[in-house]
């Protein structure tokens, strides 16, 4: 147990006062069990009615649990409130009236008060999770112990409790978990790309782009704000060009410093640039990460070659929730592209995709939701199908493929549809490919 938790133990901070933990996935029912070592009083809140106390597992009985539709008796009483990620904090403001805001914290806020170690937190619309990855394999490989979680893999608060002390804390760190931090500062903090996403959560651009900033507004100059140049235009029309952090800024871009061999395309150029330039303020040498980054091999659903039959590649990018991570897909290969794309749409200018990849794409294969939303735009640039199912999706392209074209599932879209997540519908794309061979 760490000192910071022993100092709230100690002090009694939270001991009998009553927290509600909301939503009952992996760091929700972390910040359950840490909030019950802490000697708070804990009610677990769940909107959906099918979640038994079977999920607590080791805290059934000890913690109250509530599910069904969200009343304000549940959070009047509340002492603290902690959000796991993703849970649509807008969507309870009527039952959340009158809370003072500084009692409403993401599951990342609140671990954060624990953290000993200095923290590398990553965000951006796109690449995150390739960076992330990135970053904790070139810390393994120069020998400097990390731990790697937050958006992805364990939850923060987990490592609060259960993982040995690392000596840095590597986060993927996403708008929603971001919008209810109040003094979440990482030492080093990564800012890749900005884009429209989750336009069906946040209300406009500028809050999801406030969101991202909040990565930075605790920072102080000892810290270091790392920004793609890309991101200059709009911090500077925003902010000026230091308004939105007081950390030191330095700005990243594309270069050819390191070989990558299986991350192909300029978006990992600028990938491996910001990892490069994020894991040198720890002390790693570039021969170090050069040998890292020489051997990293792609993450699974993220511009994952499948198989190749018949001189045609079949690719899964199905973690491609964004136009502009498609785009960043399609502009990887220098073959003709058949694109698969469809499933709950997240917002985006699609014309101006369409003009975007005009010159690699061949044929758009829409499949299951957003049809009303992409056929139009795309039609008029492009010969556009559509089929119910992915798989009918598939065995259309492969049936037109000629050789040497690359069929590319990278949907700009969420999965939820037809799939559980986007590894679902991944998954679901290989199995297709499967059959063809």
């Amino acid at each position: 147990m760490n000192s910071n938790v022993r100092n709230f133990i100690d002090k009694r901070t939270l001991t009998d006062k009553q927290s509600v933990v909301v939503g009952t996935g992996k760091s929700g029912l972390a910040a359950a069990r840490l909030l019950d070592v802490l000697g708070a009083r804990v009610r677990v809140v769940d909107r959906s009615e099918d979640v038994t106390e079977n999920v607590l597992g080791p805290l059934k009985g000890k913690v109250e649990l509530v599910t069904g539709p969200h009343q304000k008796e549940h959070f009047a009483d509340a002492d603290i409130i902690v959000f796991s990620p993703g849970v649509p904090v807008k969507k309870l403001a009527p039952v959340l009236e009158g809370i003072p805001a500084q009692k409403m914290v993401s599951e990342l806020e609140f671990a954060s008060w624990f953290i000993e170690a200095p923290i590398l937190a990553i965000t951006g619309t796109n690449g995150k999770t390739t960076t992330t990855t990135l970053v904790s394999e070139i810390f393994e490989h120069a020998g400097i112990r990390a731990f790697t979680g937050g958006n992805i893999g364990t939850p923060l608060c987990e490592y609060v409790l259960d993982v040995e002390p690392a000596e840095v804390i590597v986060l993927e760190v996403s708008s929603f978990q971001l919008q209810n931090c109040h003094s979440f500062k990482p030492h080093v903090g990564l800012f890749l790309n900005f884009a429209a996403n989750h336009l069906d959560y946040h209300e406009d651009m500028r809050e999801y782009l406030d969101a991202k900033l909040k990565l930075f507004s605790r920072m102080t100059g000892e810290d270091t704000a790392l920004l793609h140049e890309s991101l200059r235009p709009v911090i500077e029309e925003n902010f000026g060009e230091r308004g939105f952090t007081n950390a030191h800024v330095e700005w990243f871009d594309a270069t050819d410093r390191f070989e990558a061999p299986n991350l192909p395309g300029e978006h990992n150029r600028s990938n491996v640039e910001a990892a490069w330039q994020a894991v040198s303020r720890f002390g790693v040498t570039k021969e170090q990460a050069a040998e890292a980054i020489r051997r990293f091999t792609p993450l699974v659903h993220r511009i994952e070659p499948v198989a190749e039959i018949d001189g045609v590649l079949y690719v899964d990018d199905s973690k491609a929730t964004t136009l502009d991570a498609v785009i960043a897909a399609v502009k990887s290969f220098d073959r003709p592209v058949r694109l698969l794309m469809g499933g709950v749409w997240k917002g985006g200018d699609v014309a101006a995709f369409a003009q975007a990849v005009k010159d690699s794409v061949v044929h758009v294969g829409l499949f299951g939701g957003s049809r009303n939303v992409l056929e139009g735009p795309l039609g008029e640039v492009f010969t556009v199908t559509w089929d119910e199912t992915l798989e009918l999706a598939v065995k259309r392209q492969a049936g037109l493929a000629g050789n040497s074209d690359v069929v590319l599932l990278s949907p700009a879209t969420s999965s939820f549809d037809q799939y559980e997540n986007y590894g679902q519908r991944g998954d679901d794309f290989k199995r297709v490919v499967g059959m063809l061979g």
